[in-house]
């Protein structure tokens, strides 16, 4: 069975304005290579998509298509373990997306290299 993969958010919005202009940029591009794989989202990246929408139930109804993955104690411990060993650290958000990714054994689909770099070949550059 294939590794699931962890949406982060620069690749939701962009997946969304190329799907909402009818282009191909790099996130639609992508998206073939995810095909028979597992799409999480995590209730962190549900919440900086709904923050920033213009429209928060469209937002909402369009995250319906992807399981959502839930903060609980295994990420909780992993975070605070990531942060506190870390020379540098990671904004919160970040954080508890690698958090996330590593408790769920996921690989991570974004565009922030030095947010995610730390999970090596496990994070998915799209653009």
């Amino acid at each position: 069975m294939k590794r699931a993969v962890l949406l982060d958010t620069s690749f939701l919005v962009a997946l969304e304005r190329e799907t909402a202009n009818r282009e191909k940029g790099p996130a639609r591009a992508f998206l073939p290579l995810l095909r028979g794989r597992r799409l999480v989202v995590s209730v962190v990246t549900v919440e900086e998509l709904l923050e920033g929408a213009a429209d928060g139930e469209v937002a909402f109804a369009s995250l319906q298509r992807f399981a959502v993955q839930g903060l609980h104690l295994a990420q909780a411990r992993r975070c605070a373990l990531l942060q506190r060993r870390s020379a540098r650290r990671l904004g919160e958000n970040d954080a508890w997306l690698v958090a996330t990714a590593e408790s769920l054994d996921a690989d991570v689909v974004g565009a922030d290299r030095s947010a995610f770099e730390r999970l090596g070949s496990r994070y998915l550059r799209f653009r």
